[in-house]
């Protein structure tokens, strides 16, 4: 018996025809299997006929299939086998290289436009419904950018479609974004930034937390006091003399600012990199303050976003800092619980120093409504450095 062949796209190596394959998408079409099984193999023994091996379009295949269903009056399974296996198994978008179309990179290219995770996935199903009704097999980013935009404003309004073109713009200039995440200890930063960083695509995330942890590695303790203690402890490590002078909020906004100008070298050479790099880059932590920001003079054509996360309900926070000791064992809460008034205090000096800065503070009530106003600030500033 011939070999039969089946290719899927014009020019593309053939491959056999697999029986148990083509069952199995009938059977998902709601055919059963004794049933799926039989038509599966008649078809076979049908195209196989002769001596010669047979190359056959997965097109016609399909088409082939089809019509044996509707033969059979099973015109509901025909129906569903057309909806679910007749779709193109791929779709091309050419731009400056041609690649498969995604549903799932294309669903989180809309969502920096501060669309929720079902919005997107909304929007995205529409396009891809339209590219299948059209039988498109290859479409350029230029006209899939254009229907994406038409289906967001009509479902999501013009602020998203023009928010959705900053973005694309954005991506296709290949300048880096720097996202700098800011706060107190529980207040969310590291669940936010990894959040954005798998919506935004960035695979470069950073912790002030880890290079704090390499630098004490690199100096002991008795050098630099101040690297060893934590954050909203650092104060202990002043001079006798400065403490004895100074009111309980100034010394730890002092024990603070010591602490982050240490962390500042390493920071300024990780931002540094991602700009020499031109990748974009989120570094997170409770050393991202306004000071680093002053610091950052050359920055090129990359976006620069800061951003302040607070909680600001001291009961919730509490709730946070103990979940976090049940996250991560090693993080014992009654230590950070034990610590609390720093902490809020700590809290209130970095809020207060964000907002003398202009940096964009943002309660972090809730994981959602935070990454969406981040994003939107994002777009903002890519918005403001375009015009």
């Amino acid at each position: 018996m011939a070999k039969l062949l089946i290719r899927e796209v014009e020019g593309a190596q053939p491959v056999p025809f697999l029986r148990g394959i083509l069952t199995k998408s009938l059977q998902d079409a709601g055919l059963p299997f004794a049933e799926a099984y039989k038509l599966a193999s008649d078809i076979r023994q049908e195209l196989s006929k002769g001596a010669d091996d047979k190359v056959m379009s997965s097109d016609d295949l399909r088409a082939l299939v089809t019509a044996k269903l509707r033969e059979r009056e099973a015109d509901d399974v025909a129906d569903r086998f057309v909806s679910a296996v007749a779709r193109p198994a791929t779709i091309f978008v050419c731009g400056d290289r041609r690649t498969p179309f995604s549903r799932a990179r294309h669903q989180r290219g809309l969502e920096p436009c501060g669309l929720s995770e079902g919005q997107s996935s909304d929007i995205t199903g529409k396009v891809y419904e339209e590219l299948l009704r059209r039988s498109v097999r290859e479409i350029s980013s230029e006209e899939l950018r254009s229907i994406t935009r038409r289906h967001l404003e009509r479902d999501a309004g013009g602020e998203a479609a023009r928010c959705y073109i900053a973005w694309t713009d954005f991506v296709r200039s290949t300048r880096p974004l720097v996202l700098l995440i800011g706060g107190a200890p529980g207040c969310g930063k590291s669940t936010v930034a990894t959040e954005l960083a798998h919506r935004m695509d960035i695979v470069r995330i950073q912790s002030t937390d880890m290079l704090r942890e390499v630098m004490r590695m690199m100096v002991p303790q008795r050098l630099l006091p101040a690297l060893h203690a934590s954050s909203f402890c650092a104060w202990k490590t002043l001079p006798i003399s400065e403490a004895d002078e100074q009111r309980p909020d100034v010394l730890l906004a002092n024990g603070y600012r010591t602490q982050a100008e240490l962390l500042s070298v390493a920071c300024e050479g990780t931002i540094q990199r991602a700009l020499q790099e031109r990748v974009s880059l989120i570094l997170e932590g409770v050393h991202v303050d306004p000071l680093l920001l002053s610091k950052l003079d050359n920055a090129g054509d990359a976006v620069i976003v800061p951003v302040m996360l607070g909680v600001l309900k001291p009961g919730e926070l509490k709730r946070r800092l103990k979940g976090r000791g049940k996250q991560v064992k090693n993080r014992k809460a009654a230590r950070y619980l034990e610590h609390f008034d720093a902490i809020w205090e700590l809290q209130s000096f970095l809020l207060s120093e964000a907002d003398r800065a202009g940096m964009h503070i943002v309660p972090n009530d809730d994981k959602e409504g935070s990454v969406q106003q981040i994003m939107r600030a994002i777009i903002e500033k890519i918005d403001e450095q375009q015009k």
